[in-house]
């Protein structure tokens, strides 16, 4: 009986290499370069910049903690919050103690900051995203830091409001998904409307 093993390995390297080749090289590089021509700013990073350098990207939130700025949603990547290479949530169901302590304490924290605030916390200034990336948050949540940032600030929570309202980003076609506010358009669109006290 003749051994055919010779027949098939040769066939066999040969479309590997090819089948390699295509999806190792010559797709990516085609989808790469497509996007990169039909959709320039969104292939480097959808990156926010000011004054001619990066301060962000409008895909990926900051931390912000100054009471002078709007905070964004929780952030459950580690060793830092908001990590893009670690991006990830935290991964605990409601019954979860951890998760109900998380969350009191961001309430806590939330009220401390504006002890005067005596309406309801939106929840997602208390919980993170699936990601923990999330550039978003609720129209309510803005609204609800509205008088802390104002006071911080010295400005009318009037021109604060005003600022959430020219932020807010509408649902995709009227229809898709929630109204949003990106936290760092906000504050770069705060920052250079008033000047911090």
């Amino acid at each position: 009986m003749k051994n055919n093993n010779g027949s098939i390995v040769r066939p066999a390297l040969v479309l590997f290499a090819l089948l390699s080749a295509f999806t190792g090289l010559l797709y990516p590089a085609a989808v790469t370069g497509a996007a990169q021509a039909l959709f320039p700013a969104q292939a480097a990073g959808s990156l926010v910049v000011r004054d001619g350098k990066p301060v962000g990207s409008a895909l990926i939130g900051q931390n912000f903690s100054d009471p002078k700025h709007f905070w964004g949603r929780p952030s459950a990547t580690a060793p830092q919050p908001y990590n893009a290479s670690a991006s990830g949530g935290s991964n605990q169901g409601p019954l979860n103690p951890a998760l109900a302590d998380a969350v009191k304490a961001r309430v806590e924290a939330l009220r401390a900051a504006d002890p005067g605030n005596t309406a309801p916390v939106p929840v997602d200034l208390v919980t993170a995203s699936a990601s923990g990336l999330d550039p978003d948050i609720s129209p309510a949540a803005a609204h609800y830091q509205a008088a802390r940032v104002a006071r911080e600030r010295g400005v009318p929570i009037d021109q604060v409001n005003a600022l959430i309202v020219q932020n807010t980003q509408k649902p995709l076609w009227g229809v898709l998904g929630e109204s949003r506010v990106n936290v760092l358009a906000l504050n770069l669109a705060l920052d250079a409307s008033s000047t911090v006290r």
